[in-house]
């Protein structure tokens, strides 16, 4: 299942973008309200949504100022969670999320329907990056 949030054009550079996304903790300021959030190492952490089990993410790979790669701890629900950073001008860039998993067909069923509205939830809220 591949599903991608809306892109996001920020007024900050690529590098300020991928710097907030590389810090495991700012994920909270992306989270949905009423996630359950819990930073877990510097490169880990879980979260909660409402109806859905808990997962843990780890951060997987980052390229300098173009993309951060978030991936599932747990082979049970295998998937990956990317963030793709362009830059537009010094100070501007865009952003979009990817979501690829593994899953059968009535999971995937089950879960497309959150897990579009958190990708893009996770993109509307890029707006908080400092």
């Amino acid at each position: 299942m591949n599903l991608e949030s809306p892109v996001k054009t920020l007024d900050k550079s690529p590098e300020e973008v991928y710097n907030f996304l590389m810090n495991i903790e700012n994920f909270e300021k992306l989270m949905p309200e009423n996630t359950k959030f819990e930073k877990i190492s510097d490169t880990r952490f879980l979260f909660g949504l409402k109806g859905m089990p808990e997962i843990v993410l780890d951060l997987k790979e980052g390229i300098p100022h173009s993309k951060v790669v978030l991936g599932a701890a747990s082979d049970k629900v295998p998937f990956q969670l990317t963030a793709d950073i362009k830059e537009l001008a010094a100070d501007k860039s865009e952003v979009q999320l990817h979501f690829e998993g593994e899953f059968n067909a009535m999971m995937a069923m089950m879960v497309k329907g959150p897990i579009t509205k958190f990708i893009g939830t996770l993109s509307d809220n890029m707006d908080v990056i400092a």
